[in-house]
């Protein structure tokens, strides 16, 4: 039996197109076409997109990365995920042993070839201890051997890898060796000045971690790590939750990019998304309060946001274009890791799409 979408844009080839039908056959996209004048769908949605992309997912459906590693965890994570709108995914893993990032990588190599899986983030430990964030500072080191064997494992495997460093720990040498690995190189909890920062860009960091968050402001006369980001040509991710970044600085951090096209969404979701409104890490209790995550202290832990959200956020919050905010999760975040995109295309399965009314509210296929 074929049923028939026929949104009021689609999103096609980086833009949104209207007039279109879409034939769903055996769970998965069919012919795309004109719609016909005397046609009469069985869904109208406002929008047809690819389901979204997230390059930060430290956990979801109740399981950290960190804590479980095992293929059997990381199939859970996206399986949660997919069922808010997120198809393709880096699990992220935060700063800790050279022991338990070997594990990950040997479970993500394993894990290989699992839809929606697009590879492995490692965020730490290689970061500057006063810009911590949740991270465990007692685990955070200068670059060393282990890491870079770790990474010349999975780029042996073929697997897209992104590293989030802080520049003034890792010397521009080991970055430069880095970068010539295939790794997508990412600057991140750090209080790296300017000069610091552009001299790790030229050696080969291509990307942004969370936008002000574990990163000193910005003044007049110290843009910092924050002002060298925004006026820079590389890729940046931003948390739009409404609790790391206020909508202002949001739209500040947008508009001030020089390169259309570099800046995109991430959740840094943790186990809460999907899954129950707590779990431990390092040892402390993370709970969900007033839709944040925070630890005893107070202090934001994570995220309990999926990317719809953002998406949504940044659409009604923020103000930016909508044909924007979905490029930034869908296309740019694929753009960043050097990856095809996904589309709305024929073959594509029924869960790698998103249909959403017009308050970007998901409609089920």
């Amino acid at each position: 039996m074929t049923r028939l979408i026929a949104p009021t844009r689609l999103w096609k080839d980086g833009r949104f197109e209207s007039g279109l039908a879409v034939e769903i056959k055996a769970g998965a996209i069919g012919r795309i076409r004109p719609l016909a004048a005397h046609e009469t769908p069985d869904l109208a949605p406002h929008l047809l997109i690819p389901a979204l992309t997230d390059l930060q997912v430290n956990g979801s459906g109740g399981i950290m990365l960190n804590s479980d590693a095992s293929p059997a965890a990381i199939e859970t994570i996206i399986a949660a995920q997919r069922e808010l709108g997120t198809s393709f995914l880096m699990p992220t893993l935060i700063t800790t042993t050279a022991e338990r990032m070997r594990a990950t990588a040997e479970a993500i190599i394993e894990a290989w070839g699992m839809p929606g899986l697009l590879g492995l983030h490692l965020e730490g430990p290689h970061l500057n201890p006063e810009r911590k964030g949740t991270h465990d500072a007692t685990h955070m080191r200068p670059m060393d051997r282990d890491t870079l064997s770790i990474l010349e494992r999975l780029r042996a495997a073929d697997i897209p890898v992104m590293l989030t460093l802080a520049p003034e720990i890792v010397p521009p040498d080991l970055v430069r060796e880095i970068a010539a690995m295939g790794v997508v190189v990412s600057a991140g909890h750090s209080a790296a000045d300017a000069a610091e920062t552009e001299t790790c860009l030229a050696a080969g960091i291509s990307c942004f971690t969370h936008l002000y968050n574990a990163m000193p402001p910005m003044t007049s006369r110290a843009p910092g790590i924050l002002g060298t980001a925004l006026a820079s040509d590389a890729f940046a991710g931003i948390i739009v939750d409404g609790h790391h970044v206020a909508w202002p600085m949001v739209a500040i951090a947008c508009r001030a990019r020089p390169v259309k096209n570099r800046t995109f969404l991430v959740s840094d979701a943790m186990a809460t998304v999907g899954g129950p409104d707590h779990f431990v890490l390092y040892g402390e209790e993370i709970r969900v309060r007033d839709g944040a995550l925070v630890n005893a202290a107070g202090a934001l832990a994570g995220a309990h946001v999926d990317l719809l959200t953002c998406l949504r956020n940044a659409v009604f919050h923020v103000g930016l274009p909508l044909e924007e905010a979905v490029a930034m999760a869908t296309d740019i975040p694929n753009a960043a890791m050097r990856l095809i995109p996904p589309e709305v295309e024929p073959g594509r399965p029924v869960n790698e799409v998103l249909a959403l009314d017009a308050d970007l509210n998901r409609i089920e296929i």
